[in-house]
């Protein structure tokens, strides 16, 4: 993309000046604060720069002195950075581009690994990738590295409730300690820019991707680590045994069955015998006996805490401390949020949810809950996204979601940039309904979705509000609740 090419070799350094286009999203507004603690002068514009849900990243990167702009090129006025950061989201033809030709480009991963260059020598890095999990595992291991006392940096796709200020918006965390945990993203192939210490790959999925394509981006990932990592088997299948060449392996699975470890790699896989779950906690119970309380319900979560467990034995922190910290997590926003209760008593749960083993995992969670009925609202985060995970999803539902379940789509999210419009939410529900057993449903808005919940939802219900990118989804689940 435009002048990136000539940009690749362009070192980090206190003082350089940058401006990230789309510093809103997620990971461009966690770059943006750690480029800012290591002394770098930032500035950013965004599309969605007046948006209120978006207020508490923003206020957060004003606190910390973050010029930030429209999306039209006026940035240039107020002086000439040195680079432009940008995602894989931004188009070529973006004003903030158009304005300014000649200002090197750097994609978001290159300039992270740019910044991690600027701590080399000082500690250990540790990327989590997956289809699935990432987010909150990646905080998970932050937050109990930081319980334990190591102070490590964070940096992740969501914001930790544990390290929200005033002026942190929780997606970054500037720690003084050796570790550094950052979510390498799968989904544009970036996470092949990283050269980390230790990784944890947590399993294959199909968000983005054929599961041998991103098998392959897998691969090339790990060869850039350089010391350990933890997989599930699911990934090391996937991968083949010499992927893991060199490594220190720690393995992990849902599944019973002998271990799979290189010989060489000392231990067994972390396995659950059994979960339990309800409303008034969560636990698991592994193979060789130990309990864990969790913090949270979902059996998938259970999982989310063998790779941790795993990441801790592989740093060196031992069980025992490990099992004290991992039920003190204090979670993500939108990671099954309780929001309220409808006039109904009906509960309601927003979740950040948006691929295929996400919303089952969700629902999953919410019918442990729920005395009655579950009721999720999806609102997919893109017409692409959706057309991509149609036929899976409609599977994927088909065969776990109860009789008693109901599925509903809003319409799609639209945050610019090119598409075909197409399949509509309406499109992909009236080939669900021809074709499933189960109950689905799609609403041309919320006020039609609300009236829905309104009339339908019971006292032992709960309600789902899921999708990504659109933080408006949120304020929505509270305002159902507030009616």
């Amino acid at each position: 993309m435009g002048n990136e090419g000539g940009s690749a070799a362009m070192e980090f350094y206190a003082g350089i000046s940058l401006h990230l286009v789309g510093i809103g999203g997620i990971g461009m507004s966690g770059l943006a604060q750690m480029l800012v603690a290591k002394g770098c002068k930032v500035s950013g514009s965004d599309r969605g720069l007046h948006q209120t849900e978006n207020a508490r990243i923003f206020d957060a990167l004003r606190e910390q002195g973050i010029a930030l702009y429209e999306q039209n090129g006026s940035y240039i006025n107020n002086g000439t950075p040195d680079a432009l950061i940008y995602s894989t989201a931004i188009e070529n033809d973006n004003p903030d581009f158009a304005c300014a030709l000649q200002i090197p480009r750097i994609h978001r991963a290159k300039a992270l690994s740019s910044g991690l260059l600027m701590n080399a020598g000082k500690g250990i890095s540790i990327a989590v990738t997956g289809s699935c999990g990432k987010t909150t595992v990646s905080a998970w291991l932050a937050e109990a590295l930081w319980r334990l006392g190591m102070d490590p940096s964070f940096l992740g796709g969501g914001l930790a409730n544990a390290f929200i200020s005033k002026n942190q918006a929780g997606n970054y965390r500037h720690g003084m300690g050796d570790a550094f945990v950052f979510e390498a993203d799968e989904s544009d192939k970036s996470l092949v820019a990283y050269k980390p210490d230790y990784a944890l790959v947590l399993n294959i999925g199909t968000d983005h991707y054929s599961k041998d394509e991103l098998a392959a981006v897998f691969k090339n990932f790990l060869r850039n680590t350089r010391k350990g990592v933890v997989l599930s088997e699911e990934v090391l299948a996937a991968l083949g045994p010499g992927s893991v060449d060199g490594l220190d392996v720690r393995l992990f699975s849902e599944s019973p069955g002998p271990s799979l470890l290189p010989s060489k790699n000392k231990g067994e896989t972390l396995r659950i015998a059994s979960y339990h779950a309800s409303p008034e906690g969560a636990k698991a119970v592994l193979c060789n006996g130990q309990a864990i309380a969790l913090p949270m319900p979902g059996y998938h979560n259970a999982v989310n805490a063998l790779a941790i467990l795993s990441a801790l034995d592989l740093l060196g922190v031992s069980h025992s401390d490990a099992l004290d910290v991992l039920p003190q997590f204090r979670r993500l926003w939108r990671r099954f949020d309780y929001a309220g209760r409808l006039a109904s008593g009906a509960r309601v749960y927003d979740d950040y949810a948006h691929n295929v083993e996400k919303i089952i995992s969700c629902m999953k969670a919410a019918f442990e809950l729920a005395a009655g009925r579950v009721i999720a609202l999806f609102q997919p985060h893109g017409f692409g996204p959706l057309g991509f995970m149609r036929e899976e999803l409609f599977s994927a539902l088909e065969k776990d979601l109860p009789e008693n379940g109901v599925f509903a789509m809003l319409p799609v999210y639209y945050a610019g940039g090119s598409s075909s419009f197409t399949p509509s939410s309406s499109e992909v529900i009236d080939s669900y309904q021809k074709h499933g057993r189960k109950k689905y449903l799609v609403f041309e808005d919320r006020n039609t979705a609300a009236k829905f919940l309104s009339a339908e939802a019971g006292p032992d219900d709960i309600v789902l509000i899921m999708g990504a990118r659109d933080n408006s989804l949120s304020s929505w689940a509270k305002e159902l609740c507030a009616q």
